[in-house]
């Protein structure tokens, strides 16, 4: 059986060469003909960075809709938008387009924010490294994932979701591959909501569900 090989990550991140939005619709124009990756950015790595201190929404685009436009109703319905639920980044910007574009047919006027607070649409090279450290049983994976950095936890069971064709997370992938008795660990991991909660806890919560799962021997 080969070894998990822990990785980490790092984003070097710049801006993406797309004006930014003053306005609502200025965004859903801007979103039309940005690059996947800036779609990316915006939806997926907000949890890598430190300065993501909005608990209330997983994505830019509803940050920005409630703090800068003063639209509640957009950024509940952008902030609903799982990124990891569509099967490609394309689906998600239609799905996004959709959402502005209903609520942009509800409004009388379209919002407007001040100067100094547009949208500004970046994009992320993200710089991969080996960590050097191997787990070669099963049963430590559990207590090995509490001591990973929150970028590790990212890497392996949210970017994992779009980098494997299967679309699962490394450490499920991994016991997949440990034989039948490691199984139920795999079809634990599925049962957590990984994507609106933050980093620090699914390294808990991945660890906790790994420690009670039963049926694996020591």
């Amino acid at each position: 059986m080969k070894p998990f090989e822990v990785m980490d990550c790092a984003l070097l991140t710049r801006m993406s060469g797309i004006p930014p939005a003053i306005n609502l619709r200025e965004l859903r124009d801007r979103l039309a003909v940005c690059g996947e990756n800036v779609l990316f950015h915006h939806y997926c790595e907000t949890t890598l960075r430190t300065t993501f201190d909005n608990p209330d929404y997983r994505n830019d685009f509803a940050v920005w809709a409630k703090l800068y436009l003063g639209d509640r109703v957009l950024a509940e319905r952008l902030g609903i938008l799982d990124p990891y639920s569509f099967p490609s980044m394309e689906e998600l910007r239609a799905a996004t387009l959709e959402v502005i574009d209903e609520r942009l047919s509800e409004l009388v006027m379209v919002p407007w924010a001040r100067p100094g607070d547009e949208f500004f649409f970046m994009e992320s090279t993200m710089v991969v490294f080996d960590t050097g450290a191997r787990i070669t049983n099963p049963n430590r994976l559990g207590p090995f994932i509490r001591k990973m950095t929150n970028s590790s936890v990212y890497y392996h069971f949210l970017e994992a979701r779009r980098r494997t064709p299967d679309g699962k997370d490394d450490f499920s992938a991994w016991l997949g591959k440990c034989g039948e008795p490691y199984r139920p660990h795999a079809d634990a991991l599925s049962t957590i909501d990984y994507y609106f909660n933050s980093l620090g806890y699914l390294r808990r919560e991945i660890a906790r569900v790994l420690a009670y799962v039963k049926g694996a021997s020591k």
